[in-house]
Parts: C-alpha cells; sequence; structure tokens
C-alpha cells in the first residue's frame, strides 16, 4: 500500500545553483544563493520511493519497531536544509549523469546519516533544540541512544536495497563505512576536549576535530558519491576534490563556531553553547593567542563554566579582542585561498562542483 509522507520543510534555505540559473539577492550581510525550486522539490519528491523498502522488507514481529521507524526518519531526516543530500544530486548532474533517482538514494542516505549524527550528538552535548525544534532525546528520552543505532542502520539497508546490482555499490558503501568511521573519531576527539588542560588546546588539535567531525561527511562524502555515480572517480580526481572539499569543511566549522557565539537562535536553530561546553573552538583559540597574561587568567577562569557571568566574561573579551573582526578577516582570506585552489585544480572536474559548494556557505547566517 502506499504511504503519505509529511514533506513539509522550512521556506526556501541557502542552497546550490548553477551560474546560468542563479539569482543574487544582495542583503546587508550576505550573498544569498539559493537553489533552483525543482532541484530541491525534486530531491524532496522522491523521499517516500527511497525510503519505502525499509517498511516492506520488515518482518511482521517487529511492526511496532517499524511504525516507530517511520517518526523517526520523519524527524530527524525530513526538514533540515537538506544541503548534503541535494549536493549529491547537484554535483551528479554537473558530472553529466542521467540517473537522478539513484543519485536521490545516495543523497538521501547522507540525510539519514546525518540524522543518525546529529541525535548522538544532541545527547553527548545535552542539548535543548535542533533545526528550530525540541532535540529528539528531549522527547522520547535515552531510547533515542538506540534510535540513532536505528537510523545508521537505514543507511546500508538502503544502499543494499537499491545499489547493490549497480556497479559502484561497493565503492559507494566503503566510502559509507570510511567516513562514518573518521566522523565517529572526529566526535571522539572532540568529546576528549572536555577533560583536557588548557594547555592541551592547540588549532592542530582543532583542525583534526574539525576535519574528521565535520568536513569528510559533509563535503567530500556527497561529492566523493556522485563521482563515484558518474565513474569519474580515478585516485588522481578524487584526491583533488578531496584538498578542496576538505578545505571548505573546515571553513563551514570556524563559521560554526563564530554562529555558535555571534548567531541569532531564531535564525540557527540552536542556542550557542560552545563556551558553557569547554569547547576547544576557533573563536577561543584565536584569543588565547591574542589575550594579556591578565586577561588570559580570567579567560581560563571562565571558559567552561555554566553560569551567566562567565559566559559574559568569555564574551566581552571577545569584544575587548575584536574576535568578530578577526573572524571577518579569516573569512575573507579564507574564501580567497580556495577560490585560487579551485582556479588551480588539475584535476579536469567541473570547477563549478567547488564554487558553489564554498558560494553557498560563503557569508552564511546559519
Amino acid at each position: 500500500s502506499s504511504r503519505v509522507y509529511n514533506l513539509a520543510v522550512r521556506p526556501w534555505s541557502s542552497c546550490f545553483l548553477s551560474r546560468q540559473a542563479r539569482q543574487y539577492h544582495v542583503t546587508t550581510d550576505s550573498l544569498v544563493i539559493e537553489y533552483t525550486m525543482s532541484l530541491r522539490e525534486d530531491f524532496i519528491s522522491k523521499y517516500g520511493d527511497v525510503v519505502q523498502p525499509l517498511f516492506q522488507k520488515s518482518d511482521p514481529g517487529l511492526a511496532p519497531v517499524t511504525k516507530r521507524l517511520e517518526e523517526i526518519l520523519q524527524y530527524n531526516t525530513v526538514g533540515g536544509k537538506m544541503n548534503r543530500g541535494c549536493a549529491v544530486v547537484h554535483t551528479a548532474q554537473l558530472l553529466g549523469s542521467p540517473d537522478s533517482f539513484h543519485a536521490a538514494v545516495l543523497g538521501w542516505c547522507i540525510e539519514i546519516l546525518q540524522g543518525f549524527l546529529l541525535v548522538a550528538d544532541d545527547i553527548m552535548d545535552n542539548s535543548d533544540l535542533r533545526r528550530g525544534k525540541q532535540c529528539w532525546y528531549k522527547r522520547v528520552g535515552m531510547t533515542a541512544i538506540n534510535d540513532s543505532f536505528l537510523l545508521e542502520s537505514c543507511v546500508f539497508e538502503l544502499l543494499k536495497t537499491h545499489l547493490s546490482e549497480e556497479k559502484y555499490y561497493v565503492k559507494c558503501l566503503e566510502l559509507f563505512l570510511d567516513v562514518t568511521r573518521k566522523t565517529e573519531f572526529g566526535q571522539a576527539l572532540d568529546l576528549e576536549v572536555e577533560s583536557l588542560d588548557f594547555s592541551e588546546y592547540s588549532m592542530e588539535r582543532y583542525d583534526s576535530i574539525v576535519i574528521y567531525k565535520t568536513a569528510y561527511y559533509s563535503f567530500y562524502l556527497p561529492v566523493a558519491l556522485a563521482m563515484h555515480l558518474t565513474g569519474r572517480d580515478s585516485d588522481q580526481e578524487l584526491e583533488c576534490a578531496r584538498k578542496i572539499l576538505i578545505k571548505i569543511g573546515h571553513y563551514f566549522q570556524v563559521q560554526d563556531d563564530y554562529l555558535d557565539c555571534y548567531g541569532d537562535p531564531e535564525v540557527i536553530g540552536k542556542v550557542g553553547t560552545d563556551i558553557q561546553e569547554k569547547k576547544c573552538s576557533w573563536l577561543f583559540l584565536t584569543a588565547l593567542n591574542l589575550v594579556t597574561v591578565e586577561d588570559k587568567k580570567i579567560l581560563l577562569g571562565s571558559y567552561g563554566k555554566d553560569d551567566e557571568v562567565s559566559v559574559n566574561t568569555v564574551k566581552d573579551i571577545y569584544i575587548k579582542y575584536e574576535l568578530r573582526q578577526k573572524y571577518l578577516d579569516y573569512s575573507a582570506a579564507t574564501y580567497e585561498s580556495i577560490c585560487l585552489d579551485i582556479e588551480n585544480d588539475k584535476s579536469g572536474l567541473p570547477a563549478q562542483i567547488f564554487q558553489d559548494f564554498l558560494d553557498q556557505i560563503h557569508k552564511r547566517s546559519k
């Protein structure tokens, strides 16, 4: 029997778009780059067909869990910006693939993987909001731990169901396994920070955390999957793509650190807690390299404490040392540097793959 899925999503958000179809809207603080409505709508429209096998193949004895799985998927997968999933479809189109359904399968597998990671991350960070709504574990309790495992299992079940007969299946499967492992190791690095002495904080540690926790699954994975799908996946092409996309992913995480402190919770969909959680963040590390000995004592004495006075003390130091401007300078320089990398890329891949990714996140507000 056919199922009706609630695919109501947020109003149009910033995403990818071909150069010919771009419309630029200059605002006071950013240049908004939007997907064509048709690409995103087409991706969303395939959700039901992609996930349907999860419920058709289920053992009747598992019916209560299967029904619950629909709700888990709906709440934690549908409704975000879906940039990672759409990126697979967009990249596959740029590489000339006519296979939009299998591109959508790979895209939805990333979105489900994202759901798994976020459910677990919210529990570990004791977060309240995700995507502007209550975190899943806040709704269902610690059952959410097993729910995250269910989401992860869906990724590999859907890959097997839809792609096992395709020549690129094993490559995609191995890529998902590898990137999931890298992401989990990155999360472990991030969680270790809370128990570290501040003397062990460094930009080198930060780089490792953001590359493994964020950059691989958010930026390299969507493009590499599309490359496998289309057969544009020589070792040289994959390595050239990886280098550029990891840099973009690093830039994205620095933006996240900035928005955690300075972003509008109504816009970013959550309340920033990096200061309270003693995160090894770009803002904190940058401040450590700027402050006087006296201010360093104040900063270290306040960072990682969950009270309003301490949080405001840290933010006051950020203001004193002009961290906003330091970030804006970093952002401009990094954008130019990555643009130069794209211009000098020798892989033969369309430069638009990388430029669209970069333009999507540049000057973002959420």
